[in-house]
């Protein structure tokens, strides 16, 4: 058995095929596996549990469905921070607190989304700390669904105004600062995140002991990944469609 990671799959009702490849994987992962953790930005954005559209209750049932005979762990993203109790009971998953220490096959992993650890992007950090307080979480959650929508749909296309104009900056990625920090506070456990779109196997040097971090692909063009730990360890493998 393994236990098996995904995280970035930006789930929204534009790109059907992402609703596609995630539920077909969870009908084939059903029962097969000891758990999935979906470690942030499962939706491209979540703007209140109360908010129930076709696309998103179909995810929440194939959720469902899975998490009826196999355990599901989500840890909540930049851009899905609003998943809660509402969230939780509609998808049969747990929701987890970041850092997770994971203790699985006799070691100790990690498990954060990988934002909080971005700390040369600062003004990013003051709007991450702001939408994290829970008074700025309830205020928001009173306005309407449409006033959510809007402001959700304005910050995304920010994003990807940014995205295009400035490309892949050194500023999305975590610093080396910061993850050193972070395993420090937790020696011997290897790292698990997402967020960066940058999947790979990273080692480092921490107080003299060599750790690694690993970072989980995200999902985009028909194509998806997943990090897959067993006794023998973490591996990466890759994820599509039939027709991609």
């Amino acid at each position: 058995m393994a236990i098996h990671f995904i995280s970035d799959l930006h789930l929204h009702d534009e790109a059907s095929w992402l609703g596609e490849l995630f539920t077909r994987t969870l009908a084939e992962w059903r029962g097969k596996i000891d758990a999935l953790y979906i470690l942030g930005d499962l939706f491209e954005y979540w703007v209140g549990d109360d908010d129930r559209q076709a696309f998103s209750d179909t995810m929440l049932a194939a959720m469902r469905d899975f998490s009826a005979v196999t355990p599901l762990f989500v840890m909540r993203g930049n851009r899905d921070f609003l998943l809660g109790p509402g969230f939780a009971a509609a998808s049969g998953a747990t929701l987890l607190e970041e850092p997770h220490l994971l203790k699985a096959y006799g070691r100790d992993y990690l498990l954060v989304h990988g934002d909080g650890e971005c700390t040369d992007d600062a003004p990013y950090q003051q709007f991450r700390a702001m939408v994290r307080q829970p008074a700025w979480q309830a205020a928001f959650l009173q306005k309407s669904l449409a006033e959510r929508h809007a402001i959700a749909r304005q910050v995304r296309g920010m994003s990807e105004q940014k995205k295009q104009t400035q490309g892949p900056s050194e500023i999305s990625d975590v610093t080396p600062a910061a993850i050193e920090a972070l395993l420090a506070r937790y020696p011997g456990a290897t790292l698990i995140h997402g967020h960066t779109h940058r999947p790979a196997r990273h080692e480092h040097r921490v107080n003299g002991e060599e750790r690694e971090r690993w970072v989980i692909a995200d999902w985009h063009d028909g194509h998806g990944g997943y990090l897959r730990l067993d006794s023998v360890g973490l591996s990466a493998h890759p994820l599509a469609l039939p027709h991609h």
